[in-house]
């Protein structure tokens, strides 16, 4: 979608549904949602909308880099005590390794 083309208050709703959809468990929405209205928000000339969009872009940044600090800690704590967790970690992994941990 080309966002010339769009009204500030369409804009401005579609920024709303990113910053929504982002609570279900899609935070990849939120930084969609941060990179594709960064301009509109922050270096565009201001508009009545801008405000409110600048609040959504903010909370969408920080819910986006908590979300991705809170998936690489698990990852790592994962991949590092896997073996040792014994049946607990076969039980939530989907693939379980071959081998001798």
């Amino acid at each position: 979608m080309n966002l010339e083309r769009v009204s500030d208050t369409d804009k401005l709703e579609l920024c709303r549904k990113y910053y929504v959809g982002g609570f279900f468990f899609l935070p990849f929405l939120w930084f969609i949602n941060f990179i594709w209205f960064f301009r509109e928000a922050f270096i565009r000339p201001p508009f009545d909308e801008q405000k409110q969009m600048k609040k959504y872009l903010i909370k969408s940044c920080i819910g986006s880099v908590l979300w991705t600090a809170a998936l690489v800690t698990w990852i790592t704590l994962f991949q590092l005590n896997r073996a040792g967790w014994g049946p607990t970690a076969d039980a939530i992994s989907f693939i379980i390794p071959k081998g001798i941990p």
